[in-house]
């Protein structure tokens, strides 16, 4: 049976997935899901970064403001349910599905049938789908899993070493999820992921097996470094403009008048982790607490607008590390890259030659089922970025990837290109040389040593 098309945009926060999305589905009879778990939030339109109803251009978008402030974020289980109901009711109407948005493991969720244990994201519900409650049962059965990060990834090198040197020392979650998959199914986590790996691999070469629900092209909207973090400091200062503050105070207000109801608010999920909120947590709380004069509000506001501006840069390179690795990954085990698709948004003014028409023919090659041309050869920005991932991947062997430490800097990146980048940094090489100097030294103070030893045995 045929597939039927799927347009999906992904990118980094400011790149224009959202202005993408609506142009395509002005153009092709569509309608938007959201993709972005803080959009899915009603009442905070500026803090979740919510498309204004004005540039939607009349087009139905789903999954968005449809989550009460105190409710927690929709777990990857119920958003890929719901999205794939959607995108049936959509087509039934005869239009086409776009998906859009930031949280890519629930975007990610709906394009692949299947997902690797250990694929997903810390969303309250584990990357394999237990819920929250059967990850507490855990714990209870085997404790260990509630032991400092060091005592458990001890245990984890003695069961499964590979999985241990894959980890970064300071990934608690991953280490933790590693020891219990191996407590839950007595196989090394490992072991099961090479076997998965063999049978998508396996599966890729059939006719019949491809692993993407739908026939589908991504879309990911992507601007150059430096032009984004300017872009996303003039972005936070609009937000202002437009409101920021007064949301963040609705919502600092709110958490008051839960506090007074004796009802404790969990602030480490949902909405209370968005970006635009936590930062300027200290200022609401000074300015309620009563306790600091007016300079120093203001200098509790300053610095809570700089680590707004701080968080969605992170936020951004967040975003990219996703597709470069894990989306790009899960495209590469099924022999898919070649849709997806990178549209350079870097030059704003230059969208409708960039952007557009790019991907309107794109698009009208996918619904018509015409050959569709190489990714790269859509600019330079595509070809320099999707060539690299190549490159990387033909270079890469089967094994998993592995940890790696310096002894110099004590220091440990997560994968060959983190260390190739180490070694090559300033910071390495300055250690370098204190290390040499350090071992001058010692043997000056041992020679030293050795001549007083010698000259007090003359004189005996």
């Amino acid at each position: 049976m045929a597939q039927l098309p799927l347009i999906a945009v992904v990118g980094a926060t400011g790149t224009g997935k959202s202005k993408l999305a609506v142009d395509l589905a002005s153009r092709f009879n569509g309608e938007i899901i959201n993709g972005d778990a803080m959009q899915m939030y009603r009442g905070l339109p500026i803090i979740t970064n919510q498309i204004p109803v004005e540039e939607q251009n009349g087009i139905p978008h789903h999954l968005i403001s449809c989550v009460d402030l105190e409710q927690e974020a929709w777990r990857i289980g119920r958003f890929k349910r719901e999205s794939l109901r959607l995108i049936k009711d959509i087509r039934s109407r005869g239009k086409l599905p776009v998906l859009v948005g930031g949280t890519h493991y629930y975007t990610q969720a709906v394009l692949f049938k299947e997902q690797l244990v250990g694929e997903g994201a810390d969303t309250g519900e584990s990357e394999d789908g237990f819920s929250s409650d059967e990850i507490e049962s855990t714990s209870t059965k085997w404790p260990i899993l509630d032991a400092p990060t060091e005592v458990v990834l001890e245990k984890l090198k003695e069961v499964d070493p590979v999985m241990a040197a894959r980890w970064h020392p300071n990934e608690t979650r991953k280490i933790r999820r590693s020891l219990e998959i191996y407590f839950q199914t007595g196989t090394p986590a490992s072991e099961i992921y090479k076997e998965q790996k063999r049978l998508k691999q396996a599966a890729a070469t059939t006719d019949d097996a491809n692993q993407l629900r739908f026939d589908t092209i991504i879309f990911w909207v992507h601007s150059e470094k430096e032009v984004l973090n300017s872009r996303l400091e003039k972005r936070v200062d609009t937000m202002l403009e437009q409101g920021l503050m007064s949301e963040a105070k609705k919502m600092s207000e709110y958490l008051r008048e839960k506090q007074s109801q004796g009802v404790i608010v969990d602030q480490t999920r949902g909405v209370w982790v968005s970006i635009g909120f936590k930062e300027l947590a200290p200022y609401f709380e000074a300015l309620y607490a009563g306790s600091s004069n007016e300079e120093e509000l203001e200098a509790l506001k300053r610095t809570g607008i700089e680590s707004v501006k701080t968080a969605t840069r992170q936020y951004a390179v967040s975003q990219i590390k996703w597709i470069r690795n894990k989306l790009w990954r899960a495209l590469s085990e099924t022999n898919m890259t070649n849709r997806l698709y990178l549209l350079d948004s870097t030059k704003v003014e230059d969208w409708v030659e960039s952007i557009t028409e790019p991907s309107e023919r794109l698009v009208h090659s996918l619904l018509n089922k015409e050959a569709m041309p190489d990714p790269k050869s859509l600019s330079g920005l595509a070809r320099t970025t999707l060539g690299a991932k190549e490159a990387q991947s033909q270079n890469n062997t089967n094994n998993i990837a592995k940890c790696i430490t310096c002894d110099v800097c004590r220091k440990t990146m997560t994968n060959e290109e983190q260390w190739n980048v180490h070694m090559n940094g300033y910071a390495h090489k300055r250690a370098l040389k204190a290390a040499a100097r350090k071992l001058e030294r010692q043997e000056f103070l041992r020679k030293r040593e050795a001549l007083k030893n010698t000259q007090e045995v003359a004189t005996e």
